[in-house]
């Protein structure tokens, strides 16, 4: 598998995969922000929106590909206040059902953390579902709970449920 940097240009040329790729998420259960059953043209139009900021540099994206095929992304969001710099959010780390058990969250939560050290990023933050399996993979790489929020968003079923919140210095090896 590869992983490497989309900018805005090579996102819209693969925003149908990405897309692919999010309705799959979303009809496995994970809580990324939309409602299951997914429409494909949805999922396309949420990509393709995310190009401006990408080539803003707002967001960057990477894409794991298992040969040509799209089969996990991350992405870090950066804010443009003067007082948050410092930081940025990882956002929408998803892996393909059949790609999962291999290693690619962690392998694209560590990109992210490398890139955004890189970039001069000292502090990380994310949220999760409470108690889904991407928890594990979190801590299991060195991020802190902070805690819940309770009802927070729902799932894409409709059930609302709790987002924890976790965040991470970069440069730290895993487990501090």
């Amino acid at each position: 598998m590869t992983v490497s940097r989309l900018d805005a240009r090579q996102l819209i040329a693969c925003a149908e995969e990405l897309a692919l790729l999010l309705t799959d998420t979303v009809e496995g259960g994970a809580s990324i922000g939309f409602l299951a059953p997914m429409d494909p043209a949805t999922a396309l139009a949420w990509w393709r929106e995310r190009a401006a900021d990408v080539a803003d540099g707002r967001l960057g994206v990477w894409v794991a590909r298992d040969g040509d095929r799209v089969v996990g992304t991350v992405g870090l969001a950066f804010p443009g206040k003067p007082n948050s710099r410092h930081r940025a959010e990882v956002v929408k780390l998803m892996v393909h059902r059949d790609a999962r058990g291999r290693g690619l969250g962690r392998t694209l939560l560590a990109t992210a953390e490398e890139a955004a050290a890189a970039a001069g990023i000292t502090l990380l933050h994310l949220d999760t579902e409470t108690d889904s399996p991407a928890e594990h993979l979190y801590r299991s790489a060195g991020w802190t709970r902070v805690g819940v929020i309770p009802d927070y968003a729902a799932s894409p079923a409709g059930v609302l449920c709790g987002t924890t919140l976790y965040y991470r210095h970069t440069g730290l090896p895993a487990g501090r």
